[in-house]
């Protein structure tokens, strides 16, 4: 199972896109996420999801999720450069491209 589990599990993050602000926290043991939204017009909005990733170069990694209002999540975060792209569909269907920061939580 640990072979499975991206270099980033275990970790919590903290990803800034202008004023959204969320902290992802990544199980150490499971592909399972717990996300917290903790500033901007979704404030307060909180879950535990499955998540599946892939590796695009080493550095870059391709994360995904659905949450349970079926709205879906696509992050390209690369850690090193802390840097992080996110395409987030609503349960409505709206679109969002978001461009920001992803930053290791101490």
């Amino acid at each position: 199972m640990k072979d499975d589990l991206p270099p980033f599990a275990g970790n919590t993050y903290e990803v800034t896109y202008g004023e959204l602000v969320a902290i992802n926290a990544y199980a150490a043991d499971t592909c399972k996420l717990r996300y917290e939204i903790t500033a901007g017009p979704l404030k307060g909005n909180s879950a535990e999801v499955e998540y599946q990733w892939r590796s695009i170069d080493g550095e870059t990694f391709v994360i995904s999720w659905q949450e349970n209002d079926k709205a879906t999540v696509v992050h390209l975060d690369n850690f090193s450069r802390e840097a992080s792209e996110a395409f987030f569909t609503t349960s409505d269907l709206q679109f969002f491209r978001m461009q920001g920061k992803v930053r290791l939580k101490a």
